[in-house]
């Protein structure tokens, strides 16, 4: 069953308006190909993957994770009218998941950098693949509008895997074309370099720390698509000076919170 329909309010094709979605202050008309499913390039969002989800902030769209997420919160969610996105790592292996061992053993690589508990996965494989559209399966039976998939970017890292651009490209592809088929919205997490490529197969994008890295003009395409592009930034300078980040975010066309790291909705100022 598909779940547009419960997303209708930030859904477009070609030169609909979009009106009366909660937090969202004003209409906006986009120009996007006839038929294509996407989250409005203005919509407000809240992104909250550990700790008691506050559901309490007036915006379109949260993002939260698939797995911890309790059942009530989703349900509370779309009674409140927001869209509700779905985390999952598809790139790297978590040990604690409960579908931990699906994944084959040959398939798990290197430790990711910065995260000590979780190792990069080759993509490639079969049963990698399998593991990923249950997880999509399960997004669908928990009632999930739409998917952020991360950790798509195993080519650029120390894998484990000799991987390359087109091997990442046929992946997202893969789970993009995985997550449609089944209803779903799906996000592209990061993988700057391979925008102009996938732009067209993602609904709308997910980043982290574009403005502190000087990396925003990367989403052009989305946001000239009239593609949502969803940004946290975590920096201290970022906290400390949030009406200039807020102001290069605004002009850069992005949705932009400044988040914890641990993203737990211990602090959340939003631009």
């Amino acid at each position: 069953m598909s779940h547009f329909p419960r997303a209708a309010c930030l859904l477009m094709t070609a030169a609909l308006v979009v009106a009366g979605c909660g937090g969202s202050d004003d209409d906006v008309t986009v120009d996007v190909p006839e038929g294509s499913p996407t989250i409005a390039a203005d919509v407000t969002w809240q992104w909250q993957l550990q700790g008691t989800i506050n559901t309490s902030y007036d915006v379109d769209v949260y993002d939260i994770d698939l797995f911890d997420a309790p059942h009530d919160v989703i349900d509370q969610l779309h009674a409140d009218g927001r869209t509700v996105l779905c985390y999952f790592s598809a790139g790297s292996f978590e040990q604690w998941r409960a579908d931990a061992d699906g994944f084959p053993a040959a398939a798990i690589g290197n430790t990711l950098d910065g995260w000590e508990d979780e190792r990069w996965l080759d993509t490639r494989d079969a049963t990698v693949r399998e593991v990923l559209a249950a997880r999509l399966d399960l997004a669908v039976e928990r009632g999930c509008d739409g998917v952020e998939p991360d950790n798509v970017t195993a080519f650029q890292n120390d894998s484990g895997f000799e991987l390359a651009p087109e091997d990442q490209l046929d992946f997202n592809r893969f789970l993009a074309d995985a997550a449609h088929s089944r209803g779903l919205l799906i996000g592209l997490k990061n993988d700057l370099s391979q925008i102009p490529d996938l732009v067209s197969s993602f609904d709308f994008a997910v980043n982290e720390e574009c403005l502190e890295y000087g990396e925003c003009e990367a989403y052009a395409p989305f946001v000239e698509a009239g593609k949502a592009v969803f940004n946290a930034e975590y920096a201290e300078s970022a906290v400390q000076d949030p009406a200039g980040t807020c102001a290069a975010a605004t002009g850069a066309g992005l949705r932009t919170l400044i988040l914890p790291l641990d993203l737990d909705d211990s602090m959340r100022i939003s631009c």
